[in-house]
């Protein structure tokens, strides 16, 4: 069964269209001349009228279909009408294929056609279908072509995230912990930050294979993607396993140490877990317009990223019970499911404008040499403005123990990332913390039960109170007078 599709788009001649509010930018026409189907009203043909039964489809629905078809009949069926031809061509129908394939080396081809085809762009078929109207295939590729400056300037005061040189330990644990800042300094003592670039790192680690989202490719495999692609979402580089697979050392007092944790962040206490504790850190590369849709960092763990190449543009919002998760972003009622149904360009174009005046907004751009912190619970979007490196890490710092404590234990079925041999990641923690950080552990519990404690009195007093005056008591049961 093929995995969600993602959208994505050919290369083709330029013309211009009007952009957000009153800029305008360069588009390129679609590569078939697909138009949106808005342009079907003033058309006097419409090249659907000759797909047969097909055309009775919605397009949304023929595009589903099209996904149980194999590369053969894909060809087949593109063979018999343009308006045909042009469905089974879309490039996400390509891609799944070429992900459940059972291809063991890979040269890009510039698309997924014809990377899964092994044959050169230039072999794809030229075939004009400018009497075809359809959002389904046109605006994957409008999106694809937005310019994303227009969307990360002008950012409002109030919204910016704030920035700093660098924080003490004692700063960070009593005054930010709870809200996203950027520090400009820490990183640039870094010896990757001195040395890795694109080419540093295909020179040394060209044939190792690293994670790409659904695929495993070899970095150079995955840099020749990277610089050739024209995926409206491109596959974002984002491998957990890469200090092992390059053989790198971490820790300031680590010999020959590539990098090493900022030291405002302090003490990460999942490392009282050893080898148990679940995925922490992983190597970022991706092209411009990469990156990742509104979600929240697994475990109620907090996070930094570091940017060694590019810059990234980020877009946060806290999370509660009480508060709404960011415009266009869908939450489950038990909050375990966090969906955000667009591309990273589709939001920018639907709910960018209204996300920038909902409370709570903080944005701001990450550049070469600086470090965003993201507290635990906040929803971000990030999206690469130009080709980046990045190394990020997520981690339990002391302020925050209570959030992943409470989250091991409240909600295990969210729980992710640990080894398959871990049956309860909460009572393992806890135990592991009793060990090695008892008086933290104590000190938390005693928080925990006084505030338990204080709750349940209030209560007390309330019903009381309510009884006392003949007050609205809440309940759901049913006396003896109940008619």
């Amino acid at each position: 069964m093929h995995r969600p599709l993602k959208r994505f788009k050919y290369d083709s001649p330029v013309t211009t269209l009007d952009g957000a509010d009153d800029n305008t930018f360069t588009v390129p026409s679609h590569p078939l001349h697909v138009r949106p189907s808005g342009n079907a009203y003033t058309s006097g043909r419409n090249l659907m009228d000759e797909a047969g039964v097909w055309a009775i489809l919605p397009d949304e629905l023929l595009i589903q279909l099209l996904e149980y078809l194999e590369a053969t009949e894909l060809l087949r069926l593109g063979a018999t009408c343009r308006a045909l031809h042009a469905f089974s061509r879309a490039e996400e129908l390509w891609k799944a294929l070429l992900v459940e394939s059972p291809l063991t080396s890979v040269i890009w081809q510039g698309t997924w056609r014809s990377t899964l085809l092994e044959q050169p762009m230039t072999q794809e078929p030229r075939v004009s279908c400018q009497d075809l109207f359809s959002d389904t295939l046109h605006r994957p590729f409008h999106c694809a072509h937005i310019p994303l400056k227009h969307f990360v300037s002008d950012i409002p005061a109030k919204n910016k995230i704030k920035r700093f040189h660098d924080l003490t330990v004692k700063d960070f644990s009593e005054n930010h912990t709870d809200e996203p800042f950027i520090l400009t300094e820490p990183v640039k003592e870094w010896p990757v930050y001195r040395k890795w670039s694109t080419e540093d790192l295909l020179e040394r680690y060209g044939d190792v294979v690293f994670r790409a989202e659904a695929v495993d490719w070899p970095l150079r495999t995955y840099v020749d993607y990277m610089n050739k692609t024209e995926d409206e979402s491109p596959l974002y580089l984002f491998d957990s396993q890469f200090v092992e697979k390059m053989g790198i050392n971490v820790g300031r007092n680590t010999m020959d140490a590539s990098y090493w944790i900022p030291e405002c962040f302090g003490d990460d206490l999942f490392t009282v877990l050893g080898d148990q504790r679940p995925d922490c850190r992983w190597l970022i590369i991706g092209p411009e317009r990469s990156g990742s849709t509104f979600h929240k960092d697994p475990n109620s763990t907090s996070a930094w990223n570091a940017v060694l190449r590019g810059s990234k543009y980020w877009i946060m919002f806290p999370s509660s019970s009480s508060l709404p998760p960011p415009p266009g972003v869908y939450v489950s009622s038990d909050q375990s499911e966090v969906t955000s149904p667009l591309s990273i360009a589709e939001w920018l174009l639907g709910f960018h404008a209204e996300a920038r005046s909902t409370p709570g907004c903080i944005e701001g751009i990450c550049t070469a040499g600086e470090v965003l912190y993201v507290p635990s619970g906040y929803y971000h979007l990030v999206v690469n403005l130009e080709p980046s490196i990045a190394i990020t890490q997520n981690f339990v710092p002391e302020a925050k123990l209570g959030d992943v404590l409470d989250f091991l234990r409240t909600k295990p079925k969210q729980i992710s990332g640990f080894p398959k041999d871990v049956q309860d990641p909460y009572e393992l923690f806890r135990q592991k913390l009793g060990e090695q950080r008892a008086e933290m552990l104590r000190a938390y519990e005693a928080q925990s039960s006084s505030e338990i404690s204080n709750k349940t009195a209030w209560q007390a007093v309330v019903s009381k109170n309510e009884e006392e005056e003949g007050g609205f008591s809440f309940g759901f049961g049913f006396g003896d007078e109940a008619i």
